[in-house]
């Protein structure tokens, strides 16, 4: 968003003295927009008016801002939406040997996980990278993975016990990370603490249900679980087999 209104700012001061107020600030503020009609639209109409900018310098500026930005709808799905129904069928989208689990795949399912391949418990998590301050609305404080903004994902409700594997989507305007974690890398991981201050531990003291926020500081640490979205299959059995041979 900041690099188009720097090209829109540069665009404007190329119009005549007595046309630039039409598009100051003041006016801008003011100005009562409804979806789709908002301030840039109403912006990029008047430069191609007054001929500061052409039907090519627009749809080169789209262009770019598309690619920028590719992802940045999903910042405007409510949590659950994004989390359980967009996460989980993106994954099956790209890896269609994943299933619903169900009691004639697992005769103990009890709800507890999200997805079943080949007899492998996998949970899905999904979150979006935004800025750990100012703007109103996700999409608003939405990055992209070049930012040097400080920012936060906090992947949540993990209940190591209940699943085999983990496959962890975290969203940025212009990019996915897939991260895959087994059940022990996500119950040992030093970032993993209870997810509210009443949450159950176990016998032993262990978190039952935890959290990993993961931010400027530790995002480097989860290199060694990235994926791509083609790994993803033959990773999660990869993983399983070691579990096994604990």
């Amino acid at each position: 968003m900041e690099d188009l209104i720097k090209k829109l700012n540069r665009a404007k001061n190329r119009l005549p003295e007595n046309e630039k107020n039409s598009l100051s600030d003041d006016i801008l503020d003011k100005l009562y927009t409804v979806y789709p009609f908002n301030k840039f639209e109403y912006i990029i109409s008047h430069l191609i008016a007054k001929g500061v900018m052409d039907l090519n310098q627009y749809l080169n500026i789209r262009s770019e801002y598309l690619n920028r930005n590719k992802y940045l709808y999903l910042f405007e799905l409510a949590p659950r939406t994004f989390g359980e129904t967009w996460g989980q069928r993106h994954l099956m989208e790209f890896i269609p040997e994943f299933k619903v689990p169900n009691h004639q795949l697992d005769p103990n399912f009890a709800g507890e996980y999200d997805l079943w391949l080949d007899g492998i418990r996998v949970e899905v998590k999904a979150s979006r990278a935004v800025k750990k301050k100012g703007g109103d609305t996700l999409a608003e404080k939405a990055l992209s993975s070049n930012s040097k903004s400080k920012f936060d994902m906090n992947f949540q409700q993990l209940k190591p016990s209940c699943c085999d594997v983990f496959v962890w989507i975290a969203v940025w305007r212009d990019k996915i990370d897939y991260w895959l974690l087994s059940c022990i890398d996500v119950k040992t991981n030093e970032s993993f603490s209870n997810q509210h201050r009443a949450s159950q531990l176990s016998d032993t003291g262990e978190v039952v249900e935890g959290q990993i926020h993961i931010n400027n500081g530790n995002y480097t640490s989860f290199d060694k679980y990235r994926v791509s979205i083609s790994e993803i299959h033959d990773r999660i059995h990869s993983i399983a087999e070691n579990l096994q041979r604990r």
